[in-house]
């Protein structure tokens, strides 16, 4: 069995408060790709690059068991370019620059070995597209994971409800799952959502960790404390990578090894917000790794001494 990924490989540009880096490696198929390799290694990627997309990056993810079948390189064409620049409190970010160049062309056509993936994480895209690579599935996967954005809400709902009909996990901020439900309340947010199609509603809320709901259980994943955030952009995509490549890796979908999903996420976003752009995801150790595991483990964990109940004399 294997992974299908569809989204953007890119080039970003990013200020923080931390420093600046010029024309870096990102894109959301490309932080995926990179969590997920480190639980498997059957990974099909499907994206599109331009003429100025290095072929020694393309190669790297290659090592790490990343499929390149699906990549579409269009040598006429640079590729989609981002520049922000994020605010003091690393929460919020002004886009300066989107250049669309290649991700205008893109309509991705599966190849025929990839149409039997069973484990499908579907970038922020288009909702059409969405829908598009869904459609040339072979089967029911095992499980479709979907990212979008309050921009798809704004220009593309009827779209996007139709594919969330046809998804089990959805991923969104706290913000984007206000607006979709039109709920403040976040548990009355899930319970909207959720009438819309998936079957597990994940609520990422940034430094504060992230709410799982599936029917009526909840479970919330503690966000990390870190000492410094160089940089959040790939945060939110090397969590979903860390959650699929944990499902792929157990094959097991259930609310409980859901709930370690979540922490496998967690963990990999954690790394990646050390340091700019892809840099401190490329060369993890196992033992590292564990270590953070264990870390979030600790955060959660605690034993409760039950005290009896003071009687009013």
């Amino acid at each position: 069995m294997s992974i299908l990924t569809v989204g953007t490989m890119a080039f970003d540009s990013i200020e923080t408060p931390y420093g600046k880096a010029e024309k870096v490696i990102g894109g959301a198929c490309t932080y995926i790709s990179w969590a997920a390799s480190y639980w498997y290694d059957r990974i099909h990627l499907v994206s599109i690059v331009g003429r100025d997309f290095p072929e020694d990056e393309i190669a790297s993810l290659a090592i790490r068991g990343v499929s390149m079948e699906g990549l579409v390189r269009r040598k006429d064409m640079d590729s989609f370019f981002w520049a922000g620049k994020y605010h003091a409190d690393m929460n919020g970010r002004d886009t300066l620059i989107t250049d669309l160049n290649v991700l205008a062309e893109f309509n991705p056509v599966l190849p025929e070995s990839y149409r039997d993936s069973r484990y499908i994480m579907l970038g922020n895209l288009t909702p059409s597209i969405q829908t598009a690579v869904l459609d040339q599935l072979r089967g029911r996967p095992e499980v479709v994971v979907l990212d979008t954005m309050n921009f798809w809400m704004d220009t593309a709902l009827d779209e996007l409800k139709k594919v969330l009909a046809r998804v089990d996990v959805l991923t969104i901020n706290d913000e984007e799952a206000r607006q979709l439900s039109g709920e403040r309340s976040l548990v009355k947010a899930a319970s909207v959502i959720r009438e819309m199609g998936p079957r597990y509603l994940i609520i990422k809320k940034g430094e504060h960790g992230a709410l799982l709901f599936h029917e009526d259980q909840i479970f919330f994943a503690p966000g990390l404390p870190m000492a410094e955030v160089i940089d959040p952009t790939g945060a939110g995509d090397s969590f979903a990578g860390g959650l699929i490549g944990y499902l792929a890796r157990t094959g097991d979908i259930s609310f409980r090894n859901m709930k370690t999903a979540l922490i496998y996420g967690s963990v990999m976003a954690s790394f990646c917000v050390e340091d700019f752009s892809i840099d401190r995801l490329r060369n993890l150790t196992e033992a590292e790794i564990h270590q953070r595991i264990h870390q979030f483990e600790n955060l959660s964990s605690f034993d409760v001494n039950e005290l009896p109940i003071r009687r009013q004399s």
